[in-house]
């Protein structure tokens, strides 16, 4: 996107009262966010869902001139951006309604054909449920997946650690612009977070610091991604909305269980009492219900040239060279070797690209 358009749909996002469902549905009318912000209000008023109420502070040349302030700090400071019909911005998000218009980021962040998960929980975590959540992500790590959470305090924070840890890529969504770090004492992740990932936000630089903010995030995290994790939550809480939301896109939500009398498991209990979340146990259960598989790779072996063979392996294989084929048993009696220890003999051979097995419990060397 080019200086000129990205002006006009920072000041299509400026207008009060205009949501991103309204604004995305005016710019697929009229073709771009240019084309909204110099139409005619009475041809605006004919398009369904565009109220007088939206459109009262339409024409106020205000949003052009705070258009023209962030311009300006997205370009001093290299933020990159995420429009809604480009292709860079995330494949999920594309299919939320009112996923934001344009997005801002900073980092290294790379969603292409990549499985995205969300973390969120508590900011007042308990010992347990810190311990679940590394477990957790060391589990899942051998996917390779992209961690998303709202870098607070508590699980989110966790979460990320954790992601970090394993070199996974992890992504942190924020309740205000990229000119601030809020809390201040995670300044210390914000540097590792975009060498192997990043953060995300819709708000301007100019955006005041607020606390409704982090409700509004929420879709993003629950967007961005294909299934949310609830690690722990009091009865209520933000983590809990982000929840509600990635059920409204109907993606999955997972919740971990507790004992009823700890304060910070009734939320997740309720969201699995409810069925409005799966249970998780361990990551197997994710990896169930999204139909992921861990890929375990074994590599082939190859025959080992001038393998040195001492005492009971050299036994084997001299056995072996004079028969040529021979079975488990039979191995172990010529040798003098109680079965459990000969098998125990002939799998070390077989590392060693000595020996193959063959149906029948037949042994030959390669």
């Amino acid at each position: 996107m080019n200086a000129s358009d990205l002006l006009y749909v920072l000041a299509l996002q400026h207008i009060p009262n205009l949501g991103d469902s309204s604004a995305k549905k005016l710019i697929r009318r009229l073709g771009s966010a240019e084309a909204v912000i110099k139409e005619k209000t009475q041809n605006l008023l004919k398009i369904e869902g565009i109220g007088r109420t939206k459109l009262n502070e339409f024409r106020s040349e205000n949003h052009l001139k705070a258009a023209e302030e962030e311009l300006r700090f997205i370009e001093d400071n290299k933020i990159n951006t995420h429009y809604f019909q480009e292709e860079n911005y995330p494949d999920k998000l594309k299919h939320c309604l009112d996923g934001p218009v344009l997005l801002f980021s900073r980092g290294n962040i790379n969603l292409t054909n990549r499985r995205i998960i969300s973390v969120v929980g508590t900011r007042q975590i308990t010992a347990q449920a810190l311990a679940f959540c590394e477990n957790f992500i060391e589990e899942i790590s051998p996917l390779d997946p992209v961690i998303v959470s709202g870098f607070a305090y508590g699980v989110d924070i966790a979460a990320q650690k954790a992601a970090l840890q394993h070199n996974l890529q992890t992504i942190g969504c924020l309740a205000h612009g990229l000119n601030q770090i809020y809390p201040k004492v995670h300044k210390k992740y914000v540097k590792p977070i975009e060498e192997n990932g990043g953060f995300f936000t819709d708000f301007w630089s100019t955006d005041k610091f607020d606390r409704n903010n982090f409700l509004k995030r929420n879709r993003i995290i629950a967007g961005l991604s294909e299934a949310t994790v609830v690690i722990e939550s009091a009865e209520k809480g933000g983590s809990l909305v982000t929840a509600d939301i990635a059920n409204s896109y109907n993606r999955e939500v997972f919740a971990v269980p507790g004992r009823p009398t700890d304060a910070f498991s009734k939320g997740c209990n309720n969201l699995i009492k409810s069925q409005n979340a799966h249970l998780l146990s361990s990551a197997a259960d994710l990896l169930y219900m999204l139909n992921w598989e861990l890929e375990t790779k074994v590599p082939p072996v190859q025959k080992q040239l001038f393998v040195e063979l001492e005492g009971d392996e050299k036994s084997i294989y001299n056995f072996l060279k004079d028969r040529g084929k021979a079975q488990l048993d039979s191995i172990a009696l010529n040798c003098n070797f109680p079965t459990f220890k000969a098998a125990g003999i002939l799998l070390n051979l077989e590392l060693k690209g000595v020996i193959r097995p063959l149906p029948g419990k037949l042994f030959e060397l390669i």
